[in-house]
């Protein structure tokens, strides 16, 4: 069942929108981040966000777009394939008033990824957060490593409930490490960057 409704547990934590309750898509391939994970993950990232280009690739409600915009990124780039997370998300976007900050995008996410490289477009985060059982995020964090969508100083923040498999993965692609991983109930968080070495000179 898909709920469009305010809802409690959905809300911008910190910044110019604070304490904004946002409407919510969940279903049986949908979830929401809730606070308790929203909080320490965007306490993590607090000193990356003023300024920032966001990708959010899975974005559902476009809550942790929103977060960080409220917070003081640039820009970011909601994406998801399902009309209604589309139709939530603009309503989010009007409640926040926050067009001029964000480009939502309607695709898969492999087909967004190729449209991202093809526009140039590079991010200093990318929220990877995806229907849980699936392997989207490790074929994502690939798409995006090869397309060099991160920029050199970036950050992939993946939420999983497969971490041994994501983990498998991200040992196969030598340009990144996992810098920090946290665990909230069956919610893993995982932190890359790309390796020093990978990093190309200014």
């Amino acid at each position: 069942m898909y709920l469009n409704q305010l809802n409690k547990q959905m809300r911008i934590i910190s910044g110019k929108h604070r304490g904004t309750k946002l409407y919510t898509l969940e279903g049986l391939n949908t979830r929401p981040t809730l606070d308790r994970v929203k909080e320490p993950l965007f306490s993590i990232l607090q000193n990356e966000l003023p300024e920032a280009v966001i990708l959010d690739l899975f974005a559902g409600s476009g809550a942790l777009g929103l977060e960080a915009i409220s917070r003081g990124a640039q820009k970011a780039i909601l994406c998801d394939n399902s009309d209604k997370a589309i139709h939530i998300i603009e309503q989010n976007v009007d409640k926040l008033k926050s067009k001029s900050e964000i480009q939502i995008l309607k695709n898969d996410y492999l087909k967004a990824l190729e449209i991202l490289k093809t526009k140039k477009e590079r991010f200093d985060i990318i929220f990877l957060d995806p229907p849980y059982n699936t392997d989207f995020a490790e074929k994502a964090s690939e798409t995006i490593l090869q397309n060099d969508l991160l920029k050199d100083d970036g950050i992939i923040v993946i939420e999983t409930d497969r971490k041994k498999a994501v983990m498998q993965t991200m040992n196969q692609l030598p340009m990144v490490e996992i810098y920090d991983e946290r665990k909230y109930g069956r919610a893993e968080l995982l932190f890359l960057r790309k390796k020093s070495t990978f990093r190309k000179e200014n």
